[in-house]
């Protein structure tokens, strides 16, 4: 063979033996970087035929549908508008260090709130309005909607006399719009988004303005344009009152944010209506509703205060009552005969005075047991037994046991009481840390309104050591 032929074939092989190993380099330098995406079950993999091209990213048309709050709390936390800029802030440190010292009052307030949070929410979400408004009731009446200020301002809102008759809230000696949950709330809407509108939406200066009134926070502003000076919530000369207003409600916002940090324990309320409207066709009685649907009296009268004397006259021809009994109230409605609904309650013209001369002034029930008769019940009661017969529309001695019998208390045009509890005894009530007008009259079995009436220096922000007159039935 030629040296030439052998130059060549070593050339190829030489040629050969370099490809041969740089292919061994590229499959063991291949298998390292993938060893880790192997699946172990099988050590076959198929070609992968998309490697090297580009691929296109892909955009999802629907973002992702965020939980439903179950608890109004939360909910609200989820609609707060007011925080920005009002993190570092003395005026709002100072207030938000009195609600961690005294966290009762917000768990109180709260829980009174419960009835009532989840129906003020959905009206200010209704209205794109900041969801920290659902807690201005904390501040103005502690969610007592029989609050009731020096200034004669009343209710959830603590609406006085004239704002209230501008805003539709009727006011008679048997209905106080301004009591009534759902028509005061509206109308507190209604007035904070006139305030809002009227100082170019500035959510604060409404706010101040809602305390002192339009006319003081405009002259304010007013002054502080003649001299130059900003015209913010924060530098305008106000009363000292409106002054704590804004941050104590600020403040009040920020706890809310983050309860367990002030020490704060608010019980969850459920993200549903509380509440629901049943129509009625007749004025009633609060206590013959209770009865009927086996709803509290007490807990129907706080759904319902604007009825002054638990009685629908002068209002609106419907009753808020709990959302479970509302389908039972309104079968009972329907089924009661007119004449049942007459001699229970029976009016003489527009209704401001009653026609009977014996007055029903406290509702009570008692529930049938085995063995009971109405001679028995009305002994045990101190009640006759024709009454007791008018008052449920019973005959003879056929009862059922579990059945609810309604009985009244009645005043005479004397002044002297019939039946249970004519003999009452004067008893001097201490308030404790946490104590309500509500918490103290449940606890006495007596009306919130007589206890305020006999009471009428105490206001609605009781204190510990504060000591109240309760009378009682021996």
């Amino acid at each position: 063979m030629s040296s030439s032929i052998r130059k060549a074939i070593n050339s190829d092989a030489l040629t050969r033996l370099v490809q041969a190993i740089a292919v061994a380099l590229s499959v063991t330098l291949a298998g390292c970087q993938t060893t880790r995406q192997i699946d172990p079950v099988s050590t076959h993999r198929a070609p992968n035929l998309a490697a090297g091209i580009k691929q296109k990213p892909i955009f999802l048309s629907d973002k992702p549908t965020p939980l439903v709050p179950q608890d109004v709390w939360e909910r609200m936390r989820q609609g707060f508008q007011l925080q920005e800029g009002n993190g570092q802030n003395p005026r709002i440190d100072q207030q938000r260090l009195w609600f961690a010292n005294n966290p009762s009052f917000l768990e109180n307030a709260g829980e009174r709130g419960s009835l009532y949070m989840h129906y003020i929410v959905e009206r200010l979400e209704e209205r794109n309005m900041p969801l920290e408004l659902a807690l201005l009731p904390v501040i103005e009446s502690a969610y007592n909607p029989l609050a009731y200020s020096r200034s004669d301002a009343v209710g959830l809102w603590q609406f006085i006399p004239s704002t209230g008759r501008y805003f539709n809230l009727r006011q008679t000696s048997f209905y106080d719009g301004r009591r009534d949950i759902t028509a005061s709330t509206i109308a507190a809407l209604d007035y904070l988004t006139r305030l809002h509108d009227m100082f170019n939406g500035d959510w604060l200066l409404a706010l101040a303005a809602y305390n002192a009134g339009e006319g003081t926070v405009s002259r304010a502003i007013e002054r502080n344009q003649k001299l130059g000076l900003p015209t913010d919530y924060w530098n305008l000369p106000l009363p000292q009152e409106t002054q704590d207003y804004v941050p104590k409600f600020l403040a009040l916002s920020q706890v809310v944010l983050a309860p367990e940090a002030y020490g704060v324990n608010l019980n969850p309320i459920a993200n549903q209506p509380y509440f629901q409207v049943v129509e009625l066709n007749q004025r009633m009685d609060l206590s013959k509703v209770a009865a009927m649907a086996n709803i509290d009296e007490d807990e129907l009268f706080q759904l319902n205060p604007a009825f002054k004397k638990r009685m629908t006259v002068d209002g609106p021809q419907h009753l808020l009552v709990p959302t479970a009994k509302a389908q039972l109230l309104t079968a009972s409605l329907s089924n009661m005969k007119p004449q049942e609904l007459a001699d229970w309650q029976q009016y003489r013209g527009t209704g401001d005075t009653l026609a009977s001369r014996d007055k029903p002034t406290r509702s009570r029930s008692y529930r049938v047991k085995k063995g009971d008769n109405l001679v028995a019940i009305a002994k045990a009661n101190k009640v006759e037994v024709k009454d007791l017969q008018h008052w449920n529309q019973v005959s003879g001695q056929n009862l059922k046991v579990g059945q609810t019998l309604v009985m009244q208390d009645m005043i005479s045009p004397k002044g002297k009481a019939k039946g249970k509890g004519s003999n009452k005894k004067s008893t001097q009530y201490t308030i404790r840390k946490g104590d309500s007008m509500y918490m103290v009259a449940k606890r006495f079995n007596v009306e919130m309104e007589h206890l305020q009436r006999l009471n009428p220096r105490s206001g609605h922000a009781l204190k510990p050591g504060q000591t109240l007159t309760v009378y009682q039935a021996p």
